[in-house]
């Protein structure tokens, strides 16, 4: 089980969490863009390996949603990687 670390509850099992997905970019204008970006921002869900910034809700405990780094390969959670993000 991962420990997901809650800046008020401490490191917590991954139990007490629900998943809320990988981070999007930011939401492009519709009208601007063409159909085919639209639909593929819509419905493309990121899946590399390595580093991955995710969105944890802590539903079980103080209900406070995180972003997280979690490495896909080893399940653990890491340091943002340092490329400017």
């Amino acid at each position: 089980m991962m420990q997901i670390p809650c800046p008020f509850c401490g490191p917590r099992n991954e139990s007490e969490f629900s998943f809320g997905g990988p981070v999007k970019p930011p939401r492009p204008d519709p009208a601007a863009v063409s159909d085919a970006v639209w639909t593929e921002w819509l419905t493309q869900v990121p899946n590399p390996l390595g580093p991955v910034e995710e969105q944890w809700w802590h539903v079980r405990g103080c209900g406070t949603w995180l972003t997280i780094w979690r490495d896909t390969r080893t399940h653990d959670i890491v340091e943002a990687p340092d490329d400017g993000r």
